[in-house]
């Protein structure tokens, strides 16, 4: 049984520890500053909770000490504190962040690290990632690789067709900072709320545009090797618009504070969400220009007798999914580790990953022959 620390007692990291508690593979214990959050954890046999702040240096040291691993499910702005205290005891490092600077600093720790570090474990970025590297993977030379993800209420209510699904403070960070994109073979940087587009998906339309983060570390990866890479987020028609009127005409990008407490206290949660990934990559195969896709709905469900939301079941299973590959010796065991380096093949194989299989995936798993000569 592996010793592991879940940061962040929130709806992703209540999720988490469930979910790897109930294996009996791992003792879990989840810290937090607030009692009230660690209240509402399940405790067990392989669940923990423990009060730490984890600003306080000292205290993390300790709580981190002789574990496998720590698994980040803190506000974007607190996981480099974590990742900088798991560096020099050689503890592994998983996040969900989408914040590229954090990511940087995360990969500059990798370097001396006697441990795998691996951010970016959840959805977007995370599992696209996977996903944009198996179709990328199926091609003689790409053309381009388009991202569109988004976690959404199934039935919606109001003027911004939204509900809490995720983090408020990663939401508005990802309206608010540039986006790493790759336009004509250059590696740029766009603005967030831009680039706004129209599809239509099973007969409903939404809209994207770009957001930050999505793309994880494919900008990297893929420098050199394609003439378009972007990440855009999915929302219904007239999101958009009311979010640039907020964070620009009315300034709040840089009141920040302002326009979380106006979301958590006007905007509802849900547990009846749906989670869109569409990705789309074109490029030559023998000589000819094709264009394959990877369409996929994940809606909210019982887990564990539990009822979870679809993105806390997709964000949970991605990270338990790579610690699963990771504790078994399927992924390297120090130093720097990206999303696209996960075949998609051993994630949804994975217990955790399954969650994520379409239906084609599953005829695949049970018919490999037949499922190889019909592609």
């Amino acid at each position: 049984m592996k010793d592991v620390v879940v940061i962040g007692a929130g709806n992703i990291g209540a999720t988490i520890a469930d979910m790897l508690g109930a294996t009996g593979d791992y003792r879990v214990t989840v810290a937090d500053r607030s009692n009230a959050q660690l209240a509402a954890i399940a405790t067990s046999a392989t669940v923990a909770t423990q009060t730490i702040d984890i600003t306080d240096t000292t205290a993390l040291t300790r709580l981190l000490t002789g574990r496998f691993a720590v698994l980040s499910a803190a506000p974007y702005d607190l996981t480099t504190r974590i990742a900088e205290a798991a560096a020099p005891l050689g503890v592994h490092y998983l996040d969900l962040t989408e914040d590229v600077a954090s990511t940087r600093r995360v990969k500059e720790l990798a370097r001396t690290s006697k441990a795998a570090f691996i951010p970016q474990c959840g959805l977007a970025p995370g599992f696209i990632s996977i996903v944009a590297a198996d179709l990328a993977g199926g091609f003689d030379a790409l053309d381009s690789l388009r991202l569109r993800v988004g976690a959404l209420p199934q039935y919606p209510s109001n003027a911004l067709n939204y509900n809490l699904t995720w983090s408020t403070d990663g939401v508005i960070n990802e309206y608010c900072e540039p986006c790493e994109a790759i336009v004509s073979g250059e590696r740029v940087l766009v603005p967030a709320l831009e680039e706004r587009e129209e599809f239509s998906l099973d007969g409903i339309t939404y809209e994207a545009f770009n957001t930050s983060g999505g793309l994880g570390t494919l900008c990297e990866t893929l420098a050199g090797k394609v003439r378009t890479l972007n990440y855009r987020t999915i929302r219904y028609p007239g999101h958009c618009a009311i979010m640039k009127a907020l964070l620009q005409d009315l300034r709040l990008a840089d009141r920040r504070d302002v326009l979380k407490d106006i979301f958590e206290n006007a905007l509802p949660s849900t547990l009846q969400d749906v989670v869109v990934i569409f990705v789309t990559v074109s490029g030559q195969k023998n000589g000819r220009l094709v264009q394959e896709t990877y369409a996929h709905k994940v809606y909210s469900r019982e887990v564990g007798g539990i009822m979870r939301s679809a993105i806390q079941i997709t964000t949970a299973s991605g990270i338990c999914a790579v610690l699963d590959l990771l504790a078994a010796g399927e992924l390297p065991q120090r130093g720097f580790v990206r999303q696209e380096d996960i075949t998609l093949d051993a994630f949804l194989a994975n217990r955790f990953g399954r969650a994520y299989a379409r239906e084609e995936d599953r005829q695949r798993e049970r018919h490999p022959v037949v499922a190889s000569r019909a592609a």
